[in-house]
């Protein structure tokens, strides 16, 4: 059995990863790391998990735990791993961390986005991004870091990943229009986040800085080969999971003038996600939703070719908990200890 412990356990992405690993035939939780319910009975601060679990959260000492678990996933805030990473604890354990501390390549653009100073930047270039459709290659049981992607990069990236990489589409048109779920801000008492503020409402958020937009740009630019730039803008809505994108692009005409086919774009689809488990590519005029993937790893991703405009327009659809951050992690750990990507996440969609 690989032996896991969690840093962060109470959170919403935390929970998500207690409930996955509950399920899981190959891993069990030894701590549940949690700085705000030390000495809590982990089922009374998700009552979900009376008589499921029995533990006492713990603290968050990553140090001590390195020696007793083979896999740490740290669903922590920003700044939180970077600030206590060593050579010591890394020698000793796999890491998983659902943080954006290692996700983007350049330091200088993190402590710019983030407005925070990166305390361990020597261990960036070894983290490799997780984003298992795209880099499972690179995830394997030597690989002692990763990055697990967040919830509206993964959304992003995964629905526009195929045109740009195959040269479909003009990345730098990319205009990403997302929105997500109150529970993707987190469990922490927000005044913006509570019932009154956002029920019945709607609103943009971090339009034209919001910090997911580098991260979305480095790894388009891989998939391109060349730099890129989108438009990215995210909005709240009064649900609690869920992320939906919608992304438009101009189509790059043929010699001809003409624009390629919706045959020549979902074939383009097919090769890149046709034996992918976890992203389903929907039937012709099938518009993704949140509800179809709720509760599960899936992502369902499609688009629509708009011949006015000579533009394409792509949607996705993800759990922002699951795929987008819980889900995504256990497939991380699959990966690293060389079992099955699939297990411990077969759970079909929830509906209603």
């Amino acid at each position: 059995m690989i032996k896991a412990g969690i840093i962060g356990a109470t959170g919403y992405a935390g929970g998500e990863l207690v409930r996955i690993l509950l399920g899981h035939r190959e891993a069990e939780i030894l701590w549940y790391g949690s700085r705000s319910y030390i000495d809590q009975k982990y089922g009374s601060v998700y009552q979900n998990m009376f008589r499921l679990v029995e533990d006492v959260c713990k603290d968050d000492n990553l140090k001590e735990l390195a020696g007793q678990v083979d896999v740490i996933f740290t669903a922590t805030p920003q700044g939180f791993l970077a600030g206590i990473l060593t050579e010591e604890i890394l020698s000793r354990v796999k890491i998983v961390d659902l943080s954006a501390d290692y996700r983007i390549k350049d330091v200088a653009v993190y402590e710019k986005w983030y407005g925070i100073e990166h305390k361990s930047p020597q261990f960036i270039e070894e983290a490799v991004y997780g984003l298992c459709e795209i880099n499972r290659d690179r995830i394997t049981d030597g690989t002692r870091l990763v990055a697990n992607p967040g919830c509206y990069t993964t959304c992003s990236i995964l629905t526009a990943y195929p045109l740009v990489r195959e040269g479909l589409i003009d990345p730098g048109t990319l205009i990403v229009d997302a929105k997500s779920g109150t529970s993707g801000a987190g469990r922490g008492a927000k005044v913006p986040n509570l019932y009154c503020e956002v029920n019945e409402s709607i609103k943009a958020y971090g339009v034209a800085g919001h910090r997911h937009t580098p991260e979305i740009e480095e790894q388009l630019g891989y998939a391109a080969g060349c730099p890129v730039t989108v438009n990215f803008t995210p909005h709240l809505v009064p649900m609690n999971r869920g992320i939906l994108v919608t992304e438009y692009a101009s189509l790059k005409r043929k010699k001809d003038g003409s624009l390629p086919a919706w045959e020549e774009l979902r074939a383009a689809y097919d090769r890149c996600y046709g034996q992918e488990r976890f992203v389903r590519v929907l039937d012709r005029g099938v518009c993704p939703e949140t509800r179809w993937v709720e509760g599960s790893n899936y992502v369902d991703v499609n688009f629509v070719i708009d011949e006015r405009t000579g533009r394409v327009i792509m949607m996705g659809a993800l759990d922002n908990l699951v795929k987008g951050a819980a889900g995504q992690a256990v497939q991380n750990m699959n990966l690293l200890f060389g079992l099955p990507e699939e297990e411990g996440l077969t759970m079909p969609p929830c509906f209603p």
